[in-house]
């Protein structure tokens, strides 16, 4: 009798244990399968530090605010921005839209590349900005949304600082070894000294040779220069950006006028409304 009531009590225990083992295991990879909650508000602006700023020429600089937590992520879906909350020169509250240089999986912290204008009234607030001080934002806001794999490939036109939604976006799909998107970027700017993150994106080409392409557009180029000259034209678009087909589609962002300019070169090469997007 006494070993029968052994018995049972050391197969009550050795159930008991596995009950526990499974609830551990499945506890662990709920855990490790759950996404990180984002510290974004999209209804109110949030305070983050400004950790560092370093000057990347006389007027961009690179802006590092710091998460709550070191393993803390932003929250911000591929393609989308977050508005920043600041003060011009007359102490008037100004509102903008920028998007972060950095991705969810940069873990404690995001990155603004700003460039500065002289009369810009956010611009004014970024140029005043010291360590230790809080930006207000407020976020995630954008229309577009990518799911990785969408499309074939992705044209790409940005004229100076429209190439951040840009980076972000080629980032996000070069850095994902499940998603075979070729991307297509013609980048435009007036000077040499104009063209924002070319480190990164020269090494992201470098890097992703077979799935990445870039191709600089300069109106006032140095003496030496090997990209090309000028405005973005419909040639342009037409040799280096995917030709129209139902499984592409081509982004802009710039200044207005080049926007313009590009909608009406996109129309007259084929492209339908379905196949561009302005960020």
């Amino acid at each position: 009798m006494e070993f029968l009531q052994g018995q049972r009590l050391e197969t009550t225990l050795a159930v008991a244990a596995a009950v526990v083992a499974v609830a551990a295991g499945s506890a662990y990879l709920f855990l490790r399968s759950r996404k990180p909650r984002g510290c974004l508000d999209p209804e109110n602006f949030k305070e983050f530090k400004l950790v560092e700023k370093r000057q990347l020429s006389h007027n961009v600089a690179k802006f590092k605010f710091a998460l709550p937590t070191p393993t803390s992520v932003l929250g911000l879906p591929i393609g989308q921005h977050i508005s920043c909350r600041g003060q011009d020169a007359s102490g008037e509250e100004v509102i903008k839209p920028y998007t972060p240089t950095t991705l969810d999986s940069d873990v404690g912290s995001f990155e603004l590349v700003i460039k500065m204008y002289p009369q810009g009234r956010m611009s004014h607030h970024f140029r005043e900005m010291k360590v230790g001080d809080y930006m207000s934002v407020k976020g995630p806001k954008g229309r577009f949304k990518y799911l990785p794999g969408q499309v074939r490939a992705l044209g790409m036109v940005a004229g100076g600082s429209g190439i951040t939604p840009m980076f972000q976006v080629t980032r996000a799909i070069l850095e994902n070894p499940k998603d075979n998107t070729k991307v297509h970027l013609i980048y435009a700017n007036v000077t040499y000294e104009d063209i924002l993150l070319k480190e990164e994106l020269d090494g992201m080409a470098k890097n992703y040779p077979d799935r990445f392409k870039i191709y600089y557009v300069l109106n006032q180029p140095p003496e030496v220069w090997d990209g090309s000259v000028g405005f973005v034209s419909k040639e342009m678009i037409q040799t280096h950006c995917p030709a129209p087909a139902a499984d592409i589609q081509v982004l802009r962002c710039g200044p207005p006028p080049m926007n313009k300019a590009m909608a009406a070169h996109l129309d007259d090469l084929g492209y339908t409304k379905e196949m561009q997007f302005q960020f």
